[in-house]
């Protein structure tokens, strides 16, 4: 990556970026998750959420800018692959505790 992120950030687009890693480790057991108008609460429903998506699409999504936003990391990042829209930079707002996201809430 081209830019300076927290580590669980930084495992997070690695873990994105690899399908067979299971990324809802990463995640608070109660995170939440918002993409798309839609939220998904606990590692469960964040496990089915990114396994639908790593199944319909192929993507790649590659950080450009981070910042901290009130008590939220922001990371604007750079999403192409075979779904409709391709490209689009998308904001990635993380809530983190710990070792954990316990919130994140992706916008275009």
């Amino acid at each position: 990556m081209s830019i300076k992120l927290p580590k669980l950030i930084e495992n997070y687009f690695s873990a994105d970026s690899d399908a067979g890693n299971d990324i809802a480790e990463l995640f608070a057991k109660n995170a939440i998750v918002i993409d798309e108008k839609q939220t998904y609460n606990g590692q469960d429903a964040i496990r089915k959420w990114k396994s639908d998506v790593t199944t319909k699409f192929t993507y790649e999504s590659v950080p450009f800018a981070c910042e901290n936003l009130d008590s939220k990391t922001v990371v604007t990042s750079k999403l192409t692959g075979d779904f409709p829209g391709s490209p689009i930079d998308l904001r990635y707002f993380f809530g983190l505790e710990e070792d954990k996201i316990a919130y994140l809430e992706i916008k275009p």
